[in-house]
Formats: C-alpha cells, structure tokens, sequence
C-alpha cells in the first residue's frame, strides 16, 4: 500500500491524459453530432443520406478499431503521420459524434409539428425557425442521453493504452506488474474514474438544469447542490424558449 501511496503522480498524471482526452473526445464528438444531426433533418434526401452514412459507418466500428487505422494503418496508405493522442481523440470524437448525432436528430424530430407550423406561419427563415424554436426544445430533451454518451466517451479511454498512451489505465496496470499490488492499485484507478465520471454527471445536469429553466418547465424537485446529485424529473408546464 505505502508503494501505491508513493505513485500518486503517476496515478494523477494518468488521470489527467485521460481527462484531456475526454474533453477533446466530447468537443470534437458535439460538433459532429450536431452537424450530422441537423443534416439528417433536412427535407432534401442528399444531405439525409450524407449524415446516414457517417452515422452507420462509425457508429457500426468499434472505436479503437478506427484508431489503429488513423495510427498504424494511415501512414502506410498515405504516408502522413498523426499525433497519437490526436489519433485516438479524432477516433473517439468520430465514434460518439455518430451516436450522438442519432440522439440530435431524434430530438428534433420530437418537437411538435404544430410549433414547427407556428413559426412557417410567422414568415420565420428555417435558420430563425431551428435556432429560435427547434434546437431549445430539442437540447433539453437531448442532454440526459448526451450525459450517458459523454461518460461512455470517458470509460471508452481506457482502451488508449493499447495504441501506447500512459492512461490512467496504462498507468495502474504498470504499477500492478511492479508491485503486484492489483487491489490497492486497481481500487484508486477505480476511484479515479468514478470521480471524473461523476463531474461529468455533475455537469450534465447543470446544463439540463439551465435548459428546462429556459423553457419554463417546472424545475427538479429539491434545489441547490442537494437537487443536482439525482436525475431531474421534468415538470408538464412547457414554454416557449426565451
């Protein structure tokens, strides 16, 4: 236990590549599942089918498949070499984007057609109509599943260490194999990842939070801190967004 005490650093410096990844994971992913969300709702079929295919394409590959492609697989096809950790950032980012994308377009699909309507009506452009009335609605209705994306985008790092990234993972198998400490070790990696994954959590809900307050729905029952440690429950009362 006092060798498991005294690789702390390592362990943080693990945690903190992990982190790092996570983040670039879930910016590139949001872009993209935005991007080919919207796409996969517009009336013409070439944009519908431009957004099928990259959803089924990475959606259907495992993401540490697609990364040993962009890292050992790249070069030879073309020659040019990618930063390891850009690799697996862009094959985690690609992979959760086309779930996530899945999840944008659903949730538009949900908003009332008589809203929809309401605002063809009013001589609304379709970029006023999306950005004024569609994407509120949908974006509360997206966030809790884009909170299960965003923490299986961080469990999906663990498997970095396969292409050569010090981890987390990496970092607490190493130091099972110098001590043969695997319970002490593998405890404070477990510990580690439940704490990042419930910061994102955390994070999530702020935003469902804001996004149903914007709405005018009725808010989560219990409010502060104590209000945020379980899932929000949405009241009936919906308004406009403001």
């Amino acid at each position: 236990m006092e060798f498991v005490i005294s690789q702390w650093p390592r362990f943080l410096d693990g945690a903190w590549l992990t982190i790092q990844l996570t983040l670039g994971g879930i910016v590139l992913s949001f872009v993209l599942a935005m991007f080919f969300g919207i796409l996969g709702t517009v009336g013409h079929w070439l944009p519908r089918a431009v957004a099928t295919v990259y959803v089924e394409v990475f959606r259907g590959i495992a993401a540490l498949v697609v990364m040993y492609w962009f890292i050992y697989a790249l070069p030879l096809a073309t020659g040019f070499q990618l930063d390891d950790m850009f690799a697996a950032i862009l094959a985690l980012g690609l992979n959760l984007g086309a779930y996530g994308a899945e999840v944008v377009r659903s949730s538009i699909n949900a908003v009332p057609k008589a809203q929809i309507e309401a605002t063809v009506s009013l001589n609304m452009s379709w970029l006023q109509r999306t950005r004024l009335v569609v994407l509120p609605q949908a974006w509360a209705q997206m966030l809790p599943t884009f909170g299960n994306l965003v923490v299986e985008l961080m469990k999906a790092t663990a498997v970095v260490y396969l292409v050569g990234l010090h981890d987390l993972s990496w970092v607490a198998d190493d130091l099972r194999r110098l001590s043969g400490d695997t319970i002490p070790v593998f405890l404070v990696a477990f510990a580690l990842y439940y704490l990042v994954a419930q910061v994102l959590i955390f994070c999530v809900r702020l935003l469902e939070r804001r996004a149903n307050h914007k709405l005018g729905r009725t808010p989560p029952s219990g409010g502060g801190l104590i209000g945020l440690l379980r899932p929000p429950t949405v009241g009936t009362k919906v308004g406009m967004a403001k």
